[in-house]
């Protein structure tokens, strides 16, 4: 009896292991050359599964310190994940009333969104689209927006290309012209192209 005791106790000490090894995982990090890694850096399946489960609903947060002056060039300027936020505008616009489809473009400082729309209201469901966009990326991006459904290839060609590619300020400043074609929702007077009141008298218009 007690040999089969003994024998019982030396399986499940392994079978323990592999349980919090797997208890380490769904904790979502893991230790990587002296660097703690979060495991969906690694693996995009992962996040797309975070994203759908219950942890979704946790607050986000964050705290930075300062670094010494010496060190301050050693510091990294934050990143923005701009497929994410162009994910982000896309999903949200088509979640707008009569909107059927969206596709966003997130370069270094403009959102361009075109989307297929069956409103007849076009200007409202534009400032309704504007304001999605303004509500995901930076106050100092330019955001751009057409309900022109042949746009969307125009835009989604960018999708190969980068800040370095061959000729893209000239190509991205065509496509900007041409989603300017249809309306971009409320602007106001009185405000820089960025949305910053200057005068703090400002007044709501339509474009």
């Amino acid at each position: 009896m007690n040999k089969k005791i003994l024998l019982a106790g030396l399986v499940a000490l392994p079978l323990a292991g592999c349980q919090t090894a797997l208890n380490d995982t769904e904790h979502n990090i893991y230790d990587e050359d002296g660097n703690t890694v979060h495991v969906a850096d690694k693996n995009p399946q992962y996040q797309e599964k975070f994203r759908n489960d219950n942890r979704k609903g946790r607050f986000g947060y964050a705290r930075h310190q300062a670094t010494p002056v010496a060190n301050k060039e050693e510091m990294q300027a934050p990143q923005i994940d701009r497929e994410e936020m162009a994910h982000i505008i896309s999903s949200l616009t088509v979640q707008l009333p009569n909107i059927q489809d969206a596709s966003a473009l997130v370069t270094d400082e403009e959102a361009l969104v075109v989307y297929k729309t069956d409103s007849g209201q076009r200007k409202q469901t534009a400032d309704q689209v504007k304001k999605t966009a303004a509500s995901v990326v930076p106050r100092y991006y330019h955001i751009y927006i057409s309900d022109d459904p042949d746009m969307m290839q125009s835009v989604a060609n960018f999708s190969r290309l980068g800040a370095n590619s061959r000729n893209v300020d000239q190509l991205m400043a065509d496509t900007i012209k041409e989603m300017q074609k249809s309306p971009q929702g409320k602007t106001t007077t009185g405000t820089d192209e960025n949305g910053n009141d200057l005068d703090g008298k400002g007044k709501a218009t339509e474009s």
